[in-house]
């Protein structure tokens, strides 16, 4: 098939799809222009060097670095949802972003946008997670370039937000009291299922400038759902307890504490389980025929990657990068106030190559190497707190991207066999990083440097910080220790405490 030479735009190409489209756009031939906040997230990708990607700095809701960076191109991808904790009212900031994308794509000539949506019943009373995605394709129509609108209900894939609350639920509680939602129809669709889909969007005339309805061939309910996932995990039958009183707000709670989504997010999501999200026509798989999962086949692909730790993109992908300038370790002393840190380092006869699988694969069921109890203890206090706590996990278990979670930390910079950041995401009165540096040394040995900085807030970051300083020689000697341990090299000298003015 021969593919135009202009390139195809995708804005939120770090989301949880965006960042699964991009490359299959790759393979198939097309130019791709993206647009991402922090470039830094796409850097370290496999395919990030290809020659037919661009990568652009930029937001949608800046739109005159919009029109500027969607100039020339042929067609749309519009993957952006601004549901996130960051974000106090999503459905403002989607529509501003969505009115910028009318502007810019009728400034571009485009030939096509093309828009994943939400499935429900136009005419019901949504939720107002689903109201605002019908809002963004209202939008979007009411410009003059054609809109295809793909509308679906739950995305079966690991990583998905849904997906996880799902898995996490049904993995945690052999007894679930739920809400009536429970019994509401629904018609999930495979991760894969979606992807054929919106590639086919670009190059078959009929679906431009259509609206359609993607899902599995059969309905089911969400006790059905659970019940398939439980099986296809090896679990034990769950006991399903549907009762009255639940509401939205208290489910997003439940889901908080049991599942790695916080509040934030899980509360829209489960004010649209109320709602029925069936198909109500299927024209889009006579046009774009692919073999559809049904849910059995769906959740077993998902739960494969899993295992296999080849997750390609997570729902935790499209947090921010906190930049975190005051924790540079060649600056000098804080000038904007106090500045706190731990810095230790241990010598190991051993190359950094040795060294750095045992160091980047700290966190998720790796775990911290020394003490991992009181890290559990102190991802529980975070949970009950508001936090994100620890269940996030990791996307892989072998590789990390910058914009990655661990845990409740997020992959500020990474250079393999050199150097990692991490920013920490839990509750605190302050800012607080965790780095590692590997330094090479004579006689093939190996420096690694541990180093935690802290940024307080007011009294009670003075408070915190000398608070938890006294488990500092325990936790961080031991963590050291076991690095060691892990990478299977013997210690030469320490760990040990080092002068934050030698800091490398």
């Amino acid at each position: 098939m021969e593919v135009s030479t202009k390139p195809i735009f995708v804005a939120g190409a770090t989301g949880y799809i965006g960042g699964r489209l991009l490359p299959r756009l790759l393979d198939s031939g097309y130019q791709v222009r993206a647009l991402v906040r922090a470039p830094e997230k796409l850097r370290d990708r496999p395919w990030a060097q290809h020659p037919n990607l661009s990568i652009i700095k930029g937001d949608v809701l800046d739109s005159d670095a919009l029109i500027q960076a969607i100039a020339g191109c042929r067609a749309a991808y519009y993957l952006v949802h601004s549901m996130s904790p960051e974000v106090k009212d999503f459905s403002v900031t989607d529509r501003t972003a969505a009115r910028n994308m009318v502007v810019a794509a009728e400034a571009a000539n485009l030939e096509q946008i093309i828009y994943l949506s939400g499935l429900g019943e136009e005419q019901s009373e949504l939720s107002h997670h689903l109201q605002s995605r019908t809002e963004v394709g209202n939008i979007l129509r009411q410009g003059a370039v054609p809109v295809t609108i793909l509308r679906a209900a739950m995305i079966i894939g690991s990583g998905s937000a849904s997906f996880e609350i799902l898995r996490y639920l049904v993995d945690r509680l052999p007894v679930m009291i739920t809400p009536r939602w429970v019994s509401t129809p629904c018609q999930p669709i495979g991760v894969r299922n979606v992807l054929h889909y919106l590639l086919g969007c670009l190059e078959h005339k009929d679906v431009v400038g259509g609206t359609f309805d993607i899902g599995q061939p059969e309905v089911i309910d969400y006790r059905q759902l659970m019940e398939v996932y439980a099986e296809e995990a090896g679990l034990p039958r769950r006991w399903i307890i549907p009762v009255p009183v639940l509401t939205p707000r208290l489910s997003s709670y439940w889901i908080h504490l049991v599942t790695p989504v916080p509040a934030s997010i899980a509360r829209p999501l489960a004010e649209g389980l109320s709602n029925p999200v069936v198909c109500r026509e299927n024209r889009i798989a006579e046009l774009l025929p692919q073999e559809l999962f049904d849910t059995r086949k769906a959740i077993r692909l998902a739960l494969d990657r899993i295992k296999q730790h080849t997750v390609e993109t997570s729902w935790t992908d499209s947090g921010e990068i906190h930049p975190a300038e005051w924790s540079n370790p060649g600056d000098p002393a804080w000038a904007g106030g106090s500045l706190f840190s731990d810095a230790r380092r241990i010598v190991l006869n051993g190359q950094p190559e040795d060294i750095w699988p045992a160091v980047s694969s700290i966190g998720g069921e790796v775990g911290y190497y020394y003490a991992n109890w009181l890290w559990e203890i102190r991802g529980f206090i975070d949970r009950i707190c508001g936090g994100v706590g620890l269940c996030r996990g990791r996307r892989s278990a072998s590789e990390l991207f910058p914009g990655d979670v661990i845990d409740f930390w997020r992959v500020v910079a990474v250079e393999k066999c050199t150097h990692l950041m991490l920013s920490a995401e839990m509750k605190l009165p302050g800012e607080a990083v965790l780095s590692f540096r590997l330094n090479r040394l004579a006689d093939g040995q190996t420096e690694l440097q541990q180093i935690a900085r802290f940024l307080p807030r007011g009294l009670f970051g003075l408070l915190y910080w000398y608070a938890v300083m006294p488990f500092h020689h325990y936790v961080f000697n031991g963590m050291l220790r076991g690095i060691a341990e892990a990478a299977g090299q013997t210690i030469s000298s320490g760990p040990e405490k080092i002068d934050k003015n030698i800091l490398l």
